[in-house]
């Protein structure tokens, strides 16, 4: 008989009982020993655990001794980064290379600087012979995060130096890897297609004059087509995506096992982990899945009255997944306002009106509005609410037509700027492994021979 290792069966459930049984720690007992829950105090900031150059988050300011809310700020290495934002605006050329600049190597680089760093991405912007074939198109996963994270761990298989963590051979492995990423996801999302929904196989051919949103756009659709404005809103999601802060799970995940002398690629695997999770990188489709069910639930997208009480549906658990949550409000440092959604609100209401979708970017705008006053009404709580990234990203991928299962993808090719910024700055500047101490808050207990066991 086959083994089918997929099925829960009741010695599992039996097993999984117990487990429960045993492994539910009385949530008092972090405040008795004053422990940070999710290196987290009680007014929701952030446990200091170490100290980063790569970016800043400001979400207040001093005054009179008492922190007070602001509006949400974001540094990249000391620069806003709606300026930078703004100046790729108005010099009208693509800004996510020179972020990845930025954020590797500490500053912003010159014309020409740029230009060569392009030259360098753009030679790598390619994968193994027989890559494709030999990982990407066997056992296709129907999670494009697996994929991705397991391409990530064999290109370790292709590396003839995977396990030297010297400064110059970790950055030569980060520039490939943020060149090949794109590649990654997109070609396992076609393979994925093929195998499971039989659709055409298509595997384009990245051109290395493009910038990385224009070969994501080239290489995902079949004819190769995009609008200017189309790719500049794929840039600008980029750049606000690149970094957040090492506070954040998937960029301290990455400064963690960095700090254990480990290689590039299990780092990196490491932290796709991190992001594939639902409180993290993969908030951005749970907010597209609430809105789909929203505007089959709401006969009238204009009615405030009517979004309220879909709202409030959402926290009394009577809505969509009966979690309690209004995904993409609120987040763990920003209060007032999250500088990523106030920066690609505009861009996503410029997309929206290309593609003849106002109607629907005003619903956006309109659970933006509601969502705060509605929480504020049923929950206590200690700092305000506001729409977060998230919030507007899942809608300006599907305004791309873009497809679901890269929403999460996409987030990780932005990121991997910030995860190798902040794994060449644990290696020159951690120094010791990274290792929290936990309470045991278990009791002793005399062993008893098996025998006398019941």
């Amino acid at each position: 008989m086959v083994q089918n290792f997929s099925e829960i069966t009741p010695e599992i459930r039996t097993l999984a009982a117990l487990c429960r049984e045993n492994n539910n720690i009385d949530p008092t007992l972090y405040s008795k020993y004053d422990v940070k829950r999710g290196l987290r105090d009680i007014n929701g900031k952030g446990v200091l655990t170490g100290l980063t150059e790569i970016s800043e988050i400001r979400s207040g300011k001093e005054v009179d001794g008492k922190s007070v809310p602001t509006d949400g700020q974001l540094f990249y290495r000391g620069y806003n980064v709606e300026d930078l934002v703004r100046g790729c605006m108005e010099s009208k050329r693509f800004g996510f290379e020179e972020t990845t600049y930025l954020l590797l190597f500490g500053e912003l680089p010159s014309a020409g600087e740029l230009e060569d760093f392009q030259k360098v991405l753009a030679s790598y912007r390619s994968l193994p012979p027989s890559f494709v074939r030999d990982v990407i198109m066997k056992a296709p996963s129907q999670d494009m995060m697996n994929t991705l994270a397991r391409s990530v761990l064999t290109l370790y298989s292709y590396d003839e130096r995977p396990d030297d963590i010297s400064l110059e051979n970790v950055l030569r492995q980060s520039l490939c890897l943020i060149s090949q990423f794109p590649l990654m996801s997109v070609y396992g999302y076609h393979a994925y297609r093929h195998y499971h929904c039989d659709d055409s196989l298509f595997i384009g051919v990245s051109d290395p004059k493009l910038s990385t949103a224009e070969n994501i756009l080239h290489i995902l659709r079949p004819d190769g087509a995009y609008t200017r404005l189309e790719a500049q809103v794929l840039d600008i999601a980029l750049i606000l995506h690149a970094e957040h802060g090492g506070g954040n799970n998937s960029s301290f995940t990455t400064h963690v096992v960095t700090s254990s002398g480990t290689d590039t690629y299990s780092a990196i695997a490491a932290a796709l982990g991190s992001l594939k999770g639902p409180r993290h990188g993969g908030a951005n489709v749970k907010v597209a899945h609430m809105f789909n069910d929203m505007k089959e639930s709401i006969h009238d997208w204009n009615d405030d009255d009517e979004i309220r009480r879909y709202l409030s549906d959402l926290l009394d658990k009577k809505a969509f997944d009966k979690s309690g949550l209004i995904y993409g409000m609120g987040h763990a440092v920003y209060s007032i306002s999250d500088p990523r959604a106030r920066i690609f609100r505009s861009f996503v209401e410029r997309l929206s009106t290309e593609k003849n979708r106002v109607e629907e970017f005003n619903l956006y705008a309109k659970v933006e509005k509601l969502a705060p006053e509605v929480i504020g009404q049923k929950r206590s709580i200690y700092k305000g609410v506001s729409a977060n990234v998230d919030f507007y990203s899942g809608f300006a991928y599907q305004l791309l037509n873009l497809p679901l299962e890269l929403f999460t993808p996409f987030f990780a090719i932005s990121r991997i700027s910030g995860w190798c910024a902040h794994r060449l700055e644990e290696l020159l500047s951690g120094g010791k492994i990274i290792r929290p101490a936990y309470k045991s808050v278990c009791s002793e207990r005399p062993y008893v021979p098996i025998e006398d066991r019941l």
